[in-house]
C-alpha cells in the first residue's frame, strides 16, 4: 500500500473516531439534559430517551464499522492465542467465508426491511425508522468488505495477529 493511501486511512480512520466521539458526547449531554429537567424541574422529557437511544444504536454499528480494528475485535482468545500462525490463518479463512456468505444471504432482507420502514417514525422526534436503522447497511458493507480483505491476507500467506491476553490493555 501506498504511504499516500495510508495517510488517507489514517485521516479516515481519525475522522470516524471523531464522529464516534461526537456521537457519546451528544448522547452524554442529553442523558445529563433527561436527569436536569427530571430530578431539577420535575418536568420529564422523553425525546432525550429517544435520542440516547437513536445514538447509542449508531454508536455501536459506526464503531463496529469504521473504529475497531480487527486486534480489538472480540474472539475465542483461549483457542486464537493457542495455535500458531498457520491454524490463525485457517480459523481467519473460515470465519471471513462465513460471515461473508450469511451477511450477503441476509442483505436483500435487510435492504427490504430498512426501505420498508420509512413508513415508521420514532415517537419523539419522528426520525423515520428507515434512517435509524439505514447505519446496519453501512455496518454490513463495511463488515463484508473488511472480512474480504482479511480473507484475501491470509490466503496470501499473511497471518492475523497473534494475540497475547497478558499484554491486554483498554487501548490506550
Amino acid at each position: 500500500m501506498t504511504s499516500s493511501l495510508r495517510a488517507i486511512g489514517s485521516w479516515l480512520a481519525r475522522r470516524a473516531e471523531n464522529v464516534a466521539a461526537a456521537m457519546l458526547g451528544a448522547m452524554f449531554l442529553a442523558f445529563l439534559l433527561q436527569i436536569v429537567f427530571r430530578y431539577v424541574f420535575g418536568l420529564p422529557i422523553g425525546w432525550t430517551h429517544e435520542i440516547s437511544v437513536v445514538l447509542w444504536i449508531w454508536l455501536v454499528l459506526w464503531g463496529a464499522s469504521f473504529v475497531i480494528t480487527e486486534r480489538e475485535e472480540i474472539r475465542f482468545d483461549i483457542i486464537y492465542g493457542a495455535v500458531g500462525p498457520g491454524a490463525r490463518r485457517v480459523m481467519c479463512i473460515i470465519t471471513a467465508v462465513a460471515l461473508i456468505a450469511l451477511y450477503l444471504i441476509s442483505f436483500p432482507a435487510v435492504l427490504d426491511y430498512v426501505t420498508f420502514m420509512k413508513v415508521e417514525k420514532t415517537g419523539y422526534l419522528k426520525i423515520r425508522f428507515n434512517w435509524l436503522f439505514s447505519i446496519y447497511i453501512l455496518f454490513v458493507i463495511a463488515t463484508v468488505i473488511r472480512y474480504i480483505w482479511l480473507a484475501w491476507q491470509a490466503m496470501r500467506g499473511v497471518a492475523p495477529v497473534d494475540f497475547d491476553p497478558t499484554k491486554a490493555s483498554s487501548g490506550v
